[in-house]
């Protein structure tokens, strides 16, 4: 008995088979099979801060009184004005790798040097201004106290200004030694080491009768509650407990601990792909100088990586809108 083979014809269909399926290369298919699935791992991230932040919405810091800074502006309010000047960098970095690909797809070299090279400057720019934010979002500015309950105690003055512990405490004498792990004695590792003992800030707070409590729950017209004096004083004396200066990830003074564990590990997996990024960005700018791609007839590669790049600034923009504007 014969076996009947039918064949079937696939000339002129979108899926193929063979080396191109779709009519896209092997390698522009694995890019963005990587790009789904590191889509779903940011949307899973994502995900996750929307549920703590609902579960702690009351309590939630305000994103324009946390990133409110400015290099070079001390004491200036400026809030949000420098994350949405990382977020202008990094959109224009993708037009420029853009332009980058159309100029491959017409084979002109030198077109193509010049977008990549603005791309990568865009990019280092963004990763530096990444890095400042994390070190001021750790040092922290003005600093606060913590209660029994685990909640945060901000200092304002009668206007609704905050005011850092250094104006409260700097004048107060004390013999506090700040002990760290090179020491004979250790601290335990939940504990964090600050410039202001408690007693400082309590004699301080006491000193001065302008000075009130901004607590961490927001009112009803969106901004956190400001207690009077009395019951700043009685707030301050029965639940206050510690200090805290900047963030880490089991302490920060604006707000439940979750704020500041999301913030490090979202914008540092973030920032991690846009450093990954530009190194890629790198290889391929030199590859271009040398004329690798001119030879190949096809600058393909550079089609890949901007894939890559875009992705990476699609996903800041749900970063940003979910984090900090939302």
């Amino acid at each position: 008995m014969e076996a009947t083979v039918i064949r079937t014809g696939t000339e002129g269909k979108t899926w193929g088979g063979g080396n191109e399926p779709l009519k896209a290369s092997y390698g522009k298919m694995m890019m963005w099979f990587f790009i789904v699935s590191d889509a779903l791992t940011f949307s899973g991230f994502l995900a996750a801060y929307g549920f703590s932040r609902f579960k702690f919405i009351e309590s939630w810091p305000i994103a324009d009184q946390v990133f409110n800074h400015f290099p070079f502006l001390h004491g200036v309010d400026a809030p949000m004005y420098y994350v949405a000047f990382m977020t202008f960098i990094l959109i224009f970095s993708s037009v420029t790798m853009v332009l980058g690909v159309d100029a491959g797809h017409r084979l002109d070299k030198s077109k193509v040097t010049l977008y990549m090279f603005l791309t990568i400057i865009g990019g280092l720019i963004f990763v530096g201004s990444q890095a400042w934010e994390w070190a001021n979002f750790i040092q922290g500015e003005y600093g606060a106290v913590t209660t029994k309950g685990g909640n945060v105690l901000q200092f304002v003055n009668a206007e609704g200004e905050r005011v850092a512990l250094e104006d409260i405490a700097a004048s107060i004498p004390s013999e506090r030694t700040a002990i760290g792990r090179s020491s004979e004695v250790w601290f335990n590792s939940n504990e964090t080491v600050t410039d202001y003992s408690l007693e400082q800030v309590k004699a301080g707070f006491v000193a001065n009768p302008d000075l009130l409590i901004k607590t961490q729950i927001t009112g009803e017209d969106g901004h956190k509650i400001i207690l009077n004096r009395e019951e700043s004083l009685a707030k301050f004396n029965n639940e206050a407990i510690g200090v805290v200066e900047g963030a880490n990830l089991t302490h920060n003074e604006y707000g439940p601990p979750l704020f500041a564990d999301f913030f490090f590990f979202i914008t540092g997996f973030h920032g991690f792909h846009v450093f990954s990024g530009v190194i890629l960005n790198i290889i391929i700018f030199f590859n271009v100088i040398l004329g690798t791609y001119e030879r190949r007839g096809s600058y393909e590669m550079v089609e890949k990586v901007g894939l890559y790049w875009h992705f990476v600034d699609l996903v800041w923009v749900f970063v940003f809108t979910f984090f900090y504007l939302v």
